[in-house]
């Protein structure tokens, strides 16, 4: 059996999430989802892997960018669990969206969970997660998960959220470059949707901009960044939907 770790995690918080549940597991390969200009067409697992697929929540939903690149891959069956990363608000149709994509590409899903991490946006709300004690859970979440892959019977998961998915109305949040600007190019390598003109930084695409805030995580001059007033105002009206400390759950 070999042990794989499938992310999209533009920020860091979803492959923060993944590693602490695969920790207990042996020589984990991982593949990332948000390497730009890479396919996945010839990624195949046969029934005796363990994968674990985790992607962040954006508005309810998990990104259609990285669902197309899952899609690539093929799978014989192979054991699976999901994870859905979500930035302390609610994590809505995610679950289920996953999981009937893993069931798509061929994996027999056989535990999910839903973590919390930091929002990539919003860094105010969830600060610091998945913290010390997420990462304790989150380890054991995932030796839970290494004992069910060895029973004999595996059960179908009744996961919560909807069919037919929410619908999400509204482009992404765009961040732009600001006057901190170098044109040093580094957004624009590092961007999984290759919206960032590779000539002038300055320059995005907002057709092809997912609004996964990468470009923000890894510019060293903070240079980019989303309307501050819009952020603001987005954050109070929507301050009570953030609130408290929301758990990690395991369904299996």
């Amino acid at each position: 059996m070999s042990n794989f770790a499938i992310t999209f995690s533009p920020t860091g918080g979803t492959l923060r999430v993944v590693q602490a549940v695969t920790s207990a597991w042996q020589d984990v390969r991982h593949i990332d989802l948000s390497e730009p200009a890479k396919t996945f067409d010839e990624v195949a697992f046969g029934k005796s892997d363990l994968v674990a697929i985790a992607m962040p929540v954006y508005s309810g939903r998990i990104p259609a960018f990285a669902v197309r690149r899952l899609l690539q891959m093929k799978a014989d069956g192979s054991k699976c669990v999901i994870i859905a990363v979500y930035g302390n608000r609610a994590y809505e149709d995610a679950l289920v969206e996953l999981q009937d994509t893993a069931a798509k590409c061929g994996f027999d899903v056989i535990a999910a969970i839903t973590a919390v991490a930091e929002h990539s946006i919003m860094r105010q709300f969830a600060t610091g997660r998945p913290d010390k004690d997420d990462a304790a859970e989150l380890a054991e979440f995932g030796r839970r998960i290494m004992e069910a892959v060895h029973t004999a019977d595996s059960k179908a998961l009744c996961l919560p959220g909807n069919r037919p998915y929410k619908n999400v109305d509204g482009g992404a949040f765009v961040p732009k470059a600001t006057h901190r600007c170098t044109g040093c190019g580094i957004c624009a390598r590092s961007c999984p949707a290759q919206a960032i003109d590779t000539d002038d930084p300055r320059r995005v695409d907002k057709s092809r901009c997912i609004g996964c805030f990468r470009c923000v995580s890894v510019c060293p001059e903070h240079a980019r960044r989303f309307n501050p007033l819009l952020l603001k105002s987005f954050a109070m009206l929507m301050g009570k939907a953030f609130a408290g400390r929301k758990p990690n759950e395991l369904f299996i």
